[in-house]
């Protein structure tokens, strides 16, 4: 009996949906906190922001802040953009950490993924992966969310060493997000 019970419990522990909430219970809908700013994709997607980011020059139709960094560095990143390939709530655990690779990165690795996320204002899927690129190792949050104005992709990354230093923040952004 006691057997049985152990293996109960280790495949709950070993199933998707414990592994998402372990990994995605942060994602909790909610308004951005007071004082932070809103950058708008053409489309309509919002992304909140801190008061010390700043809108940085991307990809047409797209929305991306950063907050400065030491001199010029790179300390943290988030980003809406609309769909731009196959990618779809469905395959976005295979798709996002695949696009990253085609894109020059390299060692990508996938920490945790979840599908069936609620947002504001829509359902999404998310990643937490890993790459390296000519100058350093980054860690990131990808989301692709279907909302009611359509479907947008999310991302929060920082340097993996800023990572513990960055992370509430970047989550919180992605929590806020609507599309």
């Amino acid at each position: 009996m006691v057997l049985l019970a152990l293996l109960a419990f280790l495949l709950l522990a070993a199933s998707p949906s414990s592994h998402r909430d372990t990994d995605f219970s942060w994602l909790r809908p909610q308004v951005a906190p007071q004082g932070w700013n809103v950058a708008r994709t053409p489309a309509g997607a919002a992304l909140a922001y801190p008061p010390a980011w700043h809108k940085i020059e991307t990809d047409a139709g797209t929305v991306s802040v950063a907050p400065r960094g030491p001199r010029g560095s790179f300390v943290g990143y988030l980003n809406a953009t609309p769909l731009s390939g196959d990618e779809t709530l469905a395959n976005w655990r295979r798709f996002r950490p695949a696009h990253v690779g085609e894109e020059g990165a390299r060692d990508v690795r996938l920490h945790a993924s979840a599908k069936g996320l609620r947002f504001l204002t829509g359902r999404g899927s998310c990643v937490v992966d890993s790459y390296t690129t000519t100058k350093l190792r980054f860690r990131e949050i990808a989301c692709i969310v279907a909302g009611t104005r359509g479907t947008t992709v999310v991302i929060g990354a920082a340097p993996a060493a800023d990572w513990a230093q960055r992370a509430r923040v970047l989550e919180r952004a992605i929590a806020s997000f609507s599309t």
